[in-house]
């Protein structure tokens, strides 16, 4: 696409500044769906922005330099929520067949529901996640572990390697963990980086369910990943804003509620 000189240019890069301070992330991929220019536009764009040290440049967009883009290390947060998480991994497990392909991204709730199917045999699980991988590693389910860059923060395996290799899968569901779950704004994620793995994984299979304790409904993080209503199934707890899971199911969401009882 052609530009039409520098004053239109600095008028797009002046608004991609305020769409970064307001959102906190964004990524090239959408900002050239926005603004209806070519990524290598954008890729410029944001170079120029963070030469004049208004955002900070990462693989695949930029985010603010005022706002954090790491949630805390994964052991960080085991004990949050251990008792949500492990009857969110117990009520995912029982609806997992014999036979099935599925893809376990990272995080502390994904890590729970591994911790179900420990015990299950006749099952393939895919992750891009250490921690998932090791929690499996003894049991008699086949595990496939996706290469990439190691990020330590979450031991997650992510990057244009890990993205390669998930052109070629193709599994029957997809269990991923979000920093943030909205109707409105949607899916998301603090990690920039990550997050463009993460709809990586997406695209492997048309069934997504996200597991999410209450805590992450209703909270917007600074990378959007996917609207709400590319989850198939959203697995939460007892303790969820009624009024929220209202709203999510309006979207065409099943939202199953994980009750000890």
């Amino acid at each position: 696409m052609v530009e039409r000189g520098g004053a239109l240019r600095e008028q797009r890069a002046r608004a991609i500044s305020e769409l970064v301070r307001r959102l906190g992330a964004v990524s090239v991929v959408e900002l050239a769906e926005r603004f209806e220019v070519s990524e290598m536009t954008i890729r410029r764009d944001l170079q120029l922005l963070h030469a004049r040290n208004e955002v900070e440049r990462t693989h695949g967009g930029a985010v603010s330099l005022d706002r954090p883009i790491d949630e805390p290390p994964w052991t960080q947060r085991l004990g949050e929520q251990a008792a949500a998480k492990q009857v969110i991994g117990q009520l995912v497990e029982r609806s997992i067949p014999d036979g099935a392909t599925v893809f376990i991204g990272s995080g502390t709730t994904t890590l729970a529901v591994a911790d179900q199917l420990a015990t299950r045999q006749h099952l393939t699980v895919v992750t891009n996640a250490l921690p998932i991988a090791s929690a499996l590693a003894s049991s008699a389910v086949d595990v496939v572990v996706i290469g990439g860059f190691l990020r330590h923060r979450e031991m997650s395996l992510i990057g244009h390697p890990a993205e390669r290799a998930l052109e070629a899968l193709r599994c029957d569901e997809v269990i991923m963990g979000m920093r943030g779950v909205d109707p409105d704004h949607g899916l998301t994620s603090e990690h920039l980086p990550e997050m463009v793995t993460d709809q990586a994984v997406m695209r492997t299979s048309p069934r997504l369910t996200v597991v999410a304790d209450a805590t992450k409904l209703g909270h917007v993080a600074a990378s959007r990943t996917a609207p709400v209503e590319a989850a198939t199934r959203l697995v939460t707890d007892a303790a969820a804003d009624p009024e929220l899971v209202a709203a999510i199911r309006a979207r065409g969401v099943v939202v199953e509620i994980a009750d000890p009882a």
